[in-house]
């Protein structure tokens, strides 16, 4: 059975930074490409940033680049974005995702002062 874990969220001041961790398994996850994708408060799910199976491409959000860093350790099966610069417009349910169809349930972020 998958399951995804995520963790590290909580409320950061503007300007903040936090480090979100997602545990996987019931897959293989050194095979699986993995992703975040966030959603805030009445908008659509967003995509945030991918790292490939074995972590040589990761692509992101335009407004994220620079201050977002995708991650993963495949000997424990865990996937991280590290959020530097964060801004209140980020403020979101933070959500991962294996290959195509599995999601995490979530972790809230909330930047304000």
């Amino acid at each position: 059975q998958v399951s995804l874990v995520e963790s590290g969220g909580g409320l950061v001041q503007p300007g903040g930074s936090l480090r979100l961790s997602c545990a996987a398994s019931g897959f293989s996850f050194s095979n699986s490409v993995m992703s975040w994708y966030r959603q805030a408060p009445g908008k659509e799910r967003e995509w945030v940033a991918t790292i490939t199976s074995i972590g040589l491409t990761t692509t992101y959000l335009d407004s994220v680049k620079g201050r977002f860093t995708i991650s993963r350790e495949n000997d424990k099966n865990t996937v991280y974005l590290q959020m530097n610069s964060l801004k209140p417009e980020e403020t979101a349910v933070y959500l991962c995702k294996a290959g195509r169809f599995n999601w995490g349930r979530w972790t809230q972020v909330t930047v304000s002062s």
